[in-house]
């Protein structure tokens, strides 16, 4: 089957803009991403980091009309520099081949893997598997912050352990707490492309029983076990109590999303109710693990 995809390239201030207009004109998905390649982290609930240019792509049926989306891209800044809107016909094939090529199974401490559809691991009973493919909600595995929670997750013994993961993106670490034993994961998003990602892959992975989903407004708990946070470190400090409130006295807060540089002012946010246990670094980002106060 054969698909049109459009690209642009618009300021980080037009791209929520460009993605609403994509959206309305019929595109099947849209993809956000930059020049360089680099990463998007899991967010605060409803936010996008975004990187100064954005370059959008949108995926819509091989007999779209072109001249129906130029003109409905026309009231976004920066779309009609000359050669700024490209096209390419392209094929189921191609869209595997494009990420196959970038995703491979991922092992994240002793026995923690994620393995995209189609490909698999040695055998070895010990292995827990996240099947898990790239999608249009966050974390996929391949970057440190992420990495850095499924590493803790991986040596944490978690028997009936009541979890959070605010801000739960794809949901792979509230998957990866289930897989581990919690007795139930708390995900909350205010994304609700994020929530119904994180719901079907909680299926598709045998653990739907244990995961519930909501939105920040619908979400109250305490006397979590274990509270995840892969966000960043300015919605990190602004949601301290929030975050630190759903744990238990003794609880751990496990966050992440933090430049090294950035570890003293999250930590300073939640010592009013937290003690730090332990900080740990991998390729400039930082994971944070607190222990909450009585």
């Amino acid at each position: 089957m054969a698909w049109l995809e459009v690209c642009i390239s618009v300021s980080r201030q037009a791209a929520e803009l460009a993605e609403e207009a994509l959206g309305r004109l019929g595109a099947l998905a849209v993809t956000l991403e930059d020049d360089a390649d680099d990463p998007v982290l899991e967010p605060v609930p409803g936010e996008t980091p975004l990187w100064p240019t954005v370059q959008l792509r949108g995926l819509f049926e091989a007999e779209a009309d072109r001249g129906r989306i130029i003109e409905g891209l026309e009231a976004v800044p920066d779309v009609q520099r000359p050669g700024n809107i490209r096209w390419r016909e392209v094929g189921d094939r191609d869209w595997e081949r494009a990420w196959m090529d970038r995703f491979r199974p991922m092992r994240f401490g002793r026995r923690l893997w994620i393995v995209p559809t189609g490909m698999a691991i040695p055998h070895d009973p010990e292995n827990i598997e996240i099947r898990l493919d790239p999608g249009l909600a966050f974390g996929t595995g391949t970057h440190p912050t992420t990495a850095l929670c499924l590493e803790w997750l991986d040596s944490r013994t978690l028997n009936d352990a009541k979890v959070v993961d605010y801000g739960c993106g794809s949901g792979i670490l509230a998957i990866a707490a289930a897989l581990k034993g919690a007795a139930h994961v708390d995900c909350v998003d205010n994304d609700p492309q994020a929530l119904e990602a994180t719901a079907a892959n909680a299926g598709r992975n045998g653990v739907a029983g244990a995961i519930r989903c909501f939105d920040p407004e619908s979400f109250t708990a305490q006397g979590a076990d274990i509270v995840l946070a892969n966000i960043l470190a300015g919605p990190l400090i602004d949601l301290a109590p929030v975050i630190s409130g759903c744990a238990r006295a003794g609880g751990r807060i496990v966050l992440s999303g933090v430049l090294e540089e950035q570890v003293e002012q999250v930590v300073v946010a939640y010592r009013p109710v937290c003690g730090t246990v332990e900080i740990e670094v991998l390729e400039g980002w930082a994971r944070v693990v607190l222990e909450k106060g009585s």
